[in-house]
């Protein structure tokens, strides 16, 4: 079926719609891609040891931001693995290298999830250790 049809203008129906189809990715992800589950696990870590240390708003908004990108990346890079598969089922250098390059985004932010971190949590951390 093709989600994407031409239209005059505006549709509250269409609008609401689209919410059915972006929520049933956000199922697919979680029923299909063992990785989400990890995230998942982390951000529910991070969330606790928010909470637990009583984060300001600023710390909150960069680990907010840091959970999305990662769960971003994750799921561009499950559509392009889900697409490159629907396209071909033979071995094709090109494929294998933008699956690569979206494997490697999903690398990337998750390390950037992990110093935002480690520059919040850290000092938090030592602060309580040192008691």
């Amino acid at each position: 079926m093709n989600h994407m049809k031409k239209g005059n203008g505006f549709s509250l129906r269409s609008r609401l719609l689209s919410f059915k189809f972006a929520i049933n990715g956000w199922l697919l992800f979680f029923k299909h891609q063992p990785n989400a589950w990890i995230h998942f696990f982390f951000m529910v870590l991070t969330v606790v040891g928010g909470i637990f240390f009583h984060l300001s708003s600023y710390e909150w908004i960069a680990l907010v931001f840091a959970i999305g990108l990662v769960f971003l990346a994750e799921m561009l890079n499950s559509s392009i693995e889900r697409l490159s598969d629907v396209y071909t089922e033979k071995f094709d250098q090109g494929i294998k290298e933008t699956k690569d390059l979206a494997a490697g985004a999903v690398l990337w932010s998750a390390f950037i999830a992990v110093i935002i971190g480690l520059i919040i949590f850290l000092p938090k951390c030592w602060e309580l250790l040192k008691v």
